[in-house]
């Protein structure tokens, strides 16, 4: 697997050679292809020859778009992850019901209790004990909507009273780029496990391809929510995006050992497939933030 977050923010030519990805610009780099987790395409002068999208992926490398704002706009992923992508779908079309809503309550009370801790860590502890009730009160798939009571006391708390999520503003615009990384990473850990991304677990948008990938971010949240935090009079540059895709290297604990964030999405994004296919959460491994 992979280890290696590149960025390409500069004018350049990238083609490939022997399993390494070569990139042209005054001086020639090159990387093999082992070695690349997650490439980014952040500059619209960037060209690309065909032959490389295809290697990269085959080599289940995910590669994203920026525009010329230098926000991601669009993403490569294979139409087969896994050599037995067919048998992997058919898995995924028949979840049973009662294991897709005991799964998905799991994310999201993970999610919750997540966001309580932070808040606990920063010193919020009376919004902290309010989230936890929150949580210890959730019923399956979320009915009474605890999650969105949480989410309200839980923003507010780390950035103000008058503060929204729909607002524009540096804050905003860190939060949604850090989720946008995370999805993106999320997305390359669905596909090769040889699901669609598109049919989701509690989001069934229509419109949305990555229906199954925003359920499984939830938990991992709090990450990007943290460093804004710590970060939430800065202004939202090229420098502060480059941040906070470097936190996919960030080190994280997942099943009692250390990992890099990219590795433990690997590992958690397999787990939850897992409980899904084998119609059994006892398998199930979450994002615990500490």
């Amino acid at each position: 697997m992979g280890y290696r977050t590149i960025i390409i923010d500069s004018p350049a030519k990238i083609s490939t050679s022997n399993n390494y990805l070569v990139v042209r610009r005054e001086e020639v780099v090159k990387i093999h292809f082992s070695e690349i987790h997650y490439l980014m395409i952040a500059n619209t002068s960037v060209n690309i020859t065909g032959v490389a999208l295809c290697e990269l992926s085959k080599n289940k490398i995910k590669v994203v778009f920026c525009d010329e704002k230098y926000n991601p706009y669009g993403e490569v992923t294979s139409y087969y992850g896994c050599h037995n992508s067919s048998k992997k779908l058919a898995l995924q079309l028949g979840w049973r019901q009662a294991i897709v809503s005991e799964v998905n309550t799991i994310i999201l009370h993970r999610k919750i209790t997540n966001q309580a801790r932070l808040l606990q860590k920063l010193g919020f502890l009376d919004r902290a004990n309010m989230i936890y009730d929150f949580a210890n009160e959730m019923l399956l798939d979320d009915e009474s909507n605890r999650e969105g009571h949480a989410a309200k006391v839980y923003f507010n708390t780390l950035f103000g009273l008058d503060f929204s999520r729909g607002f524009e503003c540096d804050i905003n615009s860190a939060l949604n780029y850090g989720y946008s990384i995370l999805l993106s990473c999320i997305n390359r850990e669905v596909v090769c496990n040889g699901c669609l991304t598109q049919l989701g677990l509690n989001h069934k948008n229509e419109y949305n391809q990555f229906n199954l990938s925003c359920d499984i971010i939830e938990p991992f949240r709090v990450i990007i929510d943290e460093y804004v935090y710590e970060n939430r009079d800065r202004v939202f540059d090229k420098d502060y995006k480059y941040d906070l895709i470097n936190l996919l290297n960030k080190k994280v604990f997942v099943k009692g050992h250390e990992a890099y964030l990219h590795n433990a999405i690997s590992i958690i994004v397999k787990s939850i497939i897992d409980s899904l296919n084998n119609d059994n959460s006892d398998v199930l491994c979450l994002y615990d933030f500490v």
